[in-house]
């Protein structure tokens, strides 16, 4: 189940790895790329990292907070937080922000996240075949430190294809916090 017929191999170039981890995502663009990173031994964001420009863009993290506030006018979305031994998804709406001590809090009636702001290291748009269906799925993903995903915001998850007006919400959002 956890194997892959790629290795990176610590002789290969930069330029080699990059294409190896492309290879090995674009072998099933709907695998998830949590599960890639575990069959390749490699933090999740090199992943994302190789992809940049295909279905990654990497953002201006310097405005993090700014990105996450905006979630708040494109309503309910999938937010979804996985460590080494479980993953949650809920589906629900950014709002009732306050910066305390370095969190960020989103307290609203269907979302309750702290955000350690010290922990994150990079944000990226990220689009791709769902691994539940094959619709184009719509993601923000932020990474911490350690390169594993902090959370990932998906304003669709599945079922269907974006509506055109969520695909000008979301290219408008990538735009707005390029790097």
């Amino acid at each position: 189940m956890f194997q892959t017929d790629i290795v990176l191999s610590p002789e290969m170039t930069e330029s080699e790895r990059q294409q190896a981890i492309c290879d090995a995502f674009n072998k099933d663009r709907s695998q998830m790329t949590l599960m890639l990173a575990h069959r390749l031994r490699i933090p999740e964001v090199d992943i994302i990292r190789a992809l940049d420009g295909d279905t990654a863009y990497e953002l201006d993290f310097s405005r993090w907070e700014e990105l996450i506030r905006a979630f708040e006018a494109l309503g309910d979305v999938h937010v979804i937080v996985s460590n080494g031994a479980a993953t949650i998804e809920v589906y629900g709406q950014f709002g009732k922000f306050t910066n305390s001590d370095g969190f960020l809090n989103i307290r609203t009636k269907s979302l309750d996240m702290h955000i350690r702001s010290w922990e994150l290291a990079s944000v990226f748009a990220f689009r791709k075949p769902s691994h539940l269906d094959g619709h184009e799925s719509l993601s923000f993903q932020f990474f911490d430190k350690r390169g594993s995903a902090a959370f990932k915001v998906f304003l669709n998850f599945g079922g269907k294809d974006p509506a055109p007006e969520l695909v000008e919400k979301y290219n408008a959002l990538i735009e707005k916090f390029a790097k």
